[in-house]
């Protein structure tokens, strides 16, 4: 079986760490496993992927994904495959188009990663979304909430969409050491919020800056990741004067250690098709806070704590309650913990496996 998979970039994000995370399964399990990259920007995902010896097919400069022209370049390499497995917009629609080409197509395989997106707010997209979505043979979500959004948008004739939770390599997170609060040029007696997510609109670091805000002066937030609006999010702390509580530590490859340190981990998304996130923190056996939207609801009901969306008041509430009451803080953290055994990266991937099998 040769395999290939198809995303836009290897920048930083869920979808493009849980590939990263994933392709190397794939080999050991003897799979002829490829990956096509649109954008062929460097980025520490992309070096993990030549350290790990998966071979990687760079077509396109930087920041040109959606040139139409892409569907052109696509037609010589995916016709080489049994499979193809996209990831994301615009890569899903080129790769799509590509196969109308071909006399001796690979089945085509989508995961839908989000319950929400820009496109399903147009009706010319809604339309093309049909069409282009029809080349699927599968179409994996991530969490039931994808599901059921998917549906809603696509209509309840696609009767190809499967359910296949995200998985994280758990041995890593539970393995890894955390650092001393003085080597991240913290106070010992700090309490250390870390949010790991890009910086965009659906995220919304800002309402976790605001609750950092309203908490004692002893709470730190680390910010992990970067993107578009973190000129926002520091303008913000600056305007809060809690700059010096809100540190913005850019991409890192000590994700583990970072969340060992930490005490609370949250992600406060607007929505999320998962939240590789927190499971991560899960796994590291920290207290999880999530917005209650669908997808992250999943993952965190019956084991962290959720809040609504936007909710600078019960987020900062949930997070004084977990500081003061140890024996809560650590009920929860015990229920995260056990929970994130049912999210391991192997199970994820023998699930793909089988997919790609029956195909």
């Amino acid at each position: 079986m040769k395999l290939l998979h198809v995303i836009n970039s290897l920048n930083f994000g869920g979808a493009e760490k849980l590939l990263v995370d994933s392709l190397p399964l794939y080999m050991k399990e003897g799979i002829d496993t490829t990956v096509l990259v649109l954008n062929n920007t460097s980025s520490p995902f992309l070096e993990r992927l030549y350290k790990n010896g998966v071979k990687v097919i760079l077509i396109n400069k930087p920041k040109n994904i959606y040139n139409p022209w892409l569907v052109i370049k696509l037609l010589p390499i995916i016709k080489k495959f049994d499979i193809v497995h996209v990831h994301l917009f615009p890569a899903l629609y080129w790769v799509s188009l590509a196969s109308l080409f071909l006399k001796n197509k690979p089945k085509l395989v989508l995961t839908e990663h989000n319950t929400q997106n820009r496109r399903r707010n147009h009706i010319l997209f809604k339309f093309s979304d049909k069409l282009i979505y029809k080349n699927f043979e599968k179409i994996i979500v991530i969490s039931e909430g994808t599901k059921v959004s998917l549906k809603q948008h696509l209509g309840h004739s696609f009767q190809n969409i499967i359910t296949v939770n995200n998985g994280i390599d758990l041995e890593i997170i539970k393995k890894a050491n955390p650092y001393d609060k003085k080597d991240l040029g913290l106070p010992e007696d700090s309490k250390i919020i870390i949010q790991i997510s890009s910086f965009t609109a659906q995220k919304d670091q800002k309402t976790l800056i605001k609750a950092i805000a309203q908490l004692p002066d002893k709470f730190h937030l680390l910010l992990v990741g970067d993107g578009p609006l973190k000129n926002d999010s520091i303008i913000l702390s600056k305007s809060l004067q809690i700059e010096n509580r809100v540190h913005f530590l850019g991409y890192r490859s000590d994700v583990p250690q970072l969340i060992k340190t930490a005490d609370i981990c949250i992600l406060s998304s607007h929505y999320e098709g998962f939240g590789l996130a927190i499971v991560e923190g899960m796994a590291a056996k920290k207290p999880c806070l999530g917005s209650n939207v669908p997808g992250l609801s999943e993952i965190i009901k019956n084991s962290g704590i959720l809040f609504p969306a936007g909710d600078i008041f019960e987020l900062k509430n949930n997070i004084l309650k977990l500081s003061r009451d140890n024996n809560y803080y650590n009920t929860i953290a015990e229920k995260c913990f056990i929970k994130s055994n049912d999210y391991a990266i192997e199970t994820m991937t023998n699930n793909y496996i089988r997919i790609y099998n029956n195909l």
